[in-house]
């Protein structure tokens, strides 16, 4: 919860349009301002004051604790022109909650936090937990001195420029270590503990069981992704006490699945109970990997049975594929989710010009690997074998990168050994229709003229469908050099279902510095006035032109206007 405090009325004004656009989010505390900041810093991930920075400052300081616990603070001007992260940068999440609240209310986020302010990502922001000299890192990194990664797991981190070898270390394990000196630990969710118990048993006694088979391989507690179990102990008290106390979801297993996984110590016991010969280790396994701790029993005081089992194995970090869709050009129309991978991608693929629009905005240490035109199948095989490596990769593409873009070669070629990500982008017809006007306002098809990769004949077929069907009509690859012909064989087919003077609009570059537009009709439109950076959308026999812009109805008929 987002905890909103103001003094005056003009700060009242901006705290309510936050607290409007966050309903969810945000609680508003009114009283003397000094006990709403008290009460908000207790019960609250995170404060909005609409103060004075060297108010908040005042009543703040007395209530600070720890920065990994405190609540972030963000502290808005009453003219509503800046959004300041006060306190708790990275542990509070005060940075992005400054930009956030920057972008509901029209402010400008100021963040002073030295790994932001240069583009490197915070080693305490990863999402992974992190142990040792954060600080000391942190400050090595931002001075340009050589930072060694010593990776003893794949894992797709965010660009962070490392070294193979330096007097400080960023160290990625799941084992059970201290940092050195000069050194950061960060632990991957990388181990399952696999878990069975008998009916009733204590969650002293699963917990019990798990952290000392955890500590006796070697191996720490905070690497761990889940307990897994079979369905029929997915309400077992002792198993979700246990999950719960470790703070890990539980996954579970039908019976079934579990009995297809080989194990190394199966019994009867657990076959006859649940209906599999192992709990533990199948569960442990059931997602792939290596089994690190065999199937060990809890041991009890008084020395009777066992009421536990557990088993460890290690799941082998997954590579990450983001495949992103720039837009049309413009950069106010590159989404968030889009900014957000591409800051977070260790390694970009891309054309080079698609590569040249956004370069700016990538972090240091980012690698980008470009390739000209026609090399598509290409980048999409490079980037997933570079997820395969366990990075985490940004495949980029114009418009919405799935259509006639990166997706469909990339999801072509990857398989269920990485995560994908789908970024929507804004696409090439959606742009040249908002420039037209509303000329996608009922059914429409979008249809590439280029015989590359689809022969004519079918492309010919979908026109002919397109036109006996009365869709408004997007061409895409529309007419190039060495490809003239085909866009005025495609207007020849519509023009056989529709007036000559259908409307047509022709958009160049859409949303870039030379975009150009244009209104014409079916009968009119100079097919040699169109190139590759050009899309052509035809209406359907109830698109009109009102006032020079292309309309389509939203029914199919034009509705009289008292309806």
């Amino acid at each position: 919860m987002i905890g909103l405090i103001s003094a005056t009325a003009a700060g009242a004004a901006a705290r309510d349009r936050l607290a409007a656009a966050w309903p969810d989010r945000t609680r508003v505390y009114g009283g003397p301002v000094a006990d709403a900041v008290r009460a908000a810093f207790a019960e609250c991930e995170q404060l909005v004051c609409f103060l004075a920075t060297g108010a908040v400052v005042r009543l703040v300081a007395p209530l600070l604790d720890d920065k990994r616990t405190d609540p972030g603070v963000v502290c808005v001007d009453e003219g509503g022109r800046f959004a300041v992260s006060l306190v708790g940068g990275h542990g509070g999440g005060a940075n992005e909650l400054a930009r956030a609240v920057g972008g509901a209310l029209g402010a400008e986020p100021v963040v002073t936090t030295a790994t932001d302010a240069v583009g490197l990502p915070g080693l305490d922001t990863l999402g992974l937990p992190v142990e040792g000299d954060v600080a000391g890192v942190s400050r090595a990194l931002l001075d340009g001195e050589p930072v060694a990664l010593r990776a003893e797991a794949a894992w797709p981190l965010p660009p962070l420029p490392l070294a193979s070898e330096g007097a400080y270390a960023v160290r990625l394990t799941d084992r059970l270590v201290e940092p050195a000196e000069r050194e950061v630990v960060l632990r991957p969710p990388s181990l399952v503990v696999g878990v069975g118990a008998s009916k009733g048993a204590p969650v002293d006694e699963v917990l019990g069981l798990v952290e000392a088979a955890l500590r006796d391989a070697g191996l720490s507690a905070a690497s761990v992704a889940a307990l897994a179990t079979v369905d029929a102990k997915a309400g077992e008290p002792g198993i979700v006490g246990a999950a719960g106390r470790l703070g890990v979801p539980l996954v579970t297993y039908a019976a079934s699945e579990l009995a297809g996984v080989e194990v190394p110590n199966p019994s009867d016991a657990p076959l006859v109970a649940v209906g599999t010969p192992s709990v533990a280790e199948a569960a442990a396994l059931a997602g792939g990997g290596e089994l690190l701790v065999p199937k060990r029993k809890s041991e009890r005081a008084d020395g009777s049975p066992a009421m536990a089992t557990c088993a460890v194995a290690r799941r082998p970090g997954r590579g990450r594929l983001a495949v992103v869709g720039l837009g049309p050009g413009a950069r106010d129309l590159l989404t968030p989710r889009a900014l957000a991978e591409l800051r977070r991608a260790s390694v970009l693929v891309g054309l080079d010009q698609y590569v040249d629009q956004i370069r700016d905005l990538l972090r240091p240490g980012t690698r980008v690997l470009e390739s000209g035109l026609g090399a598509e199948e290409e980048r999409a095989r490079t980037a997933v074998a570079e997820a395969r490596l366990g990075q985490a990769v940004a495949l980029i593409g114009s418009g919405d990168a799935g259509v006639y873009a990166m997706a469909s070669p990339a999801l072509a070629e990857a398989s269920d050994d990485i995560d994908v990500v789908g970024v929507p982008g804004v696409t090439a017809a959606l742009a040249a229709g908002a420039i037209l006007g509303a000329p996608l306002g009922h059914d429409h098809v979008s249809i590439s003229l280029s015989d590359l990769h689809t022969p004519w004949e079918v492309i010919e077929r979908r026109v002919r469908a397109a036109a006996e069907a009365d869709l408004v009509v997007t061409f895409y690859n529309p007419r190039s050099r060495g490809r003239d012909w085909q866009l005025p064989k495609a207007l020849a087919i519509l023009a056989g279902h529709r007036e000559p003077v259908t409307p047509v609009g022709v958009v160049r570059n859409a949303s870039r510095a030379d975009e150009s537009s244009r209104l014409t009709t079916l009968a009119a439109l100079d097919p040699a006035s169109v190139d590759m950076m050009t899309v052509v959308t035809v209406g359907n026999t109830a698109t009109r032109e009102i006032a020079g812009r292309m309309v389509t109805p939203r029914g199919y008929r034009w509705q009289e206007a008292s309806r």
